[in-house]
């Protein structure tokens, strides 16, 4: 016999034949006519070189190797049926996965406790790694990297790749409590800086990639203004304590300024031009999209961050606050 060749639709006709040693009653089983089955059963004897059944009055008696497929032949085809059946339902309490995400340290501060308590009730088998973003190759990095997942502000994504949105941020300016030079200019917290002190401040910024350009620097750009960035750090937490310890100012995400901020001893103010809002995505590709475990841990990561998906308490909407310079107004 020729592998390669035969018609593996023929085993199905060979195992209805053995269960019901009658083309009539194979046909009815399989919705194939008697015809059909009996050119099916010819095509079987040609490849198989046996006569597989001996017409015995009405009944067909199957032959000692006939005899000897039908239980290796059930199993087999049990097996096919079983494998192309479609994802099983998941059950997370019984998953030891294990699914890598990839983000800043953000998600360290704002997602991860809430994943952990989580996943202790619902998942406890469940393994999740958060590593640092790659950078320059975010979105690249759920191909080649082994990340399962990655959080990633919204762009244009390669068509591997699927996406969900997570939430929005508006950015606030972070600064010590006891700054000096915004105590002696009389700005409380919760007011819009000026825009002359905010450009005559040093900041440090957030850039995994050590680049010295950011979205308040873009902002700036569309009025003819630019800051002074004196420091760049790959983490959030690397900025804020920075910050923290010095006269340096930050544009930092409402969200995480607003958590870290009375730990820090941080006050936070409104930038003089609206920063953002950001919107945030969760990307994975799309070879992923229906594994199991996969889709509910994105599932689950998405309902957390819904919690996230706020404007700042102190107030920082898409229109300008009072005080708060846009475009048009500067020039």
């Amino acid at each position: 016999m020729n592998f390669k060749t035969f018609d593996l639709n023929l085993l199905r006709v060979l195992d209805a034949l053995l269960a019901t040693r009658s083309t009539t009653l194979a046909g009815q089983r399989l919705a194939l006519s008697q015809p059909a089955v009996s050119a099916a059963l010819a095509r079987l004897r040609h490849a198989l070189g046996d006569p597989l059944f001996i017409r015995q009055g009405r009944q067909l008696v199957p032959s000692d190797y006939a005899t000897s497929l039908q239980a290796p032949l059930r199993s087999l085809l049990e097996q096919t049926e079983s494998m192309l059946a479609g994802q099983p339902d998941f059950d997370p309490g019984a998953s030891t996965d294990c699914l890598t995400l990839s983000g800043s340290d953000f998600y360290a501060e704002l997602l991860m406790p809430r994943l952990a308590r989580h996943l202790s009730r619902l998942a406890p088998g469940m393994r999740v790694q958060l590593v640092d973003l790659v950078p320059d190759n975010y979105v690249q990095s759920v191909g080649e990297s082994g990340v399962d997942m990655a959080i990633v502000p919204a762009t244009g994504t390669p068509d591997w790749v699927e996406q969900q949105r997570l939430h929005g941020s508006h950015f606030l300016t972070v600064a010590r409590a006891d700054h000096p030079e915004i105590a002696k200019a009389g700005h409380a917290p919760g007011e819009v800086l000026p825009l002359d002190l905010f450009c005559g401040l040093q900041h440090a910024l957030f850039s995994p990639e050590g680049k010295l350009h950011g979205l308040g620097d873009t902002a700036l750009a569309r009025i003819g203004r630019a800051r002074q960035v004196s420091m760049t750090l790959p983490v959030f937490s690397g900025v804020l304590n920075a910050v923290s310890q010095s006269d340096l100012i930050a544009l930092i995400p409402h969200q995480l300024a607003e958590s870290v901020a009375p730990r820090l001893g941080l006050s936070l103010y409104h930038p003089p031009i609206p920063v953002g809002p950001v919107e945030i995505i969760l990307v994975w590709h799309k070879r992923a999209s229906s594994a199991p475990a996969h889709r509910w841990l994105r599932d689950q990561i998405a309902m957390l961050m819904a919690e996230l998906d706020t404007i700042p308490s102190i107030g920082c909407g898409a229109a300008a606050e009072p005080g708060m310079q846009t475009a048009e107004q500067a020039t």
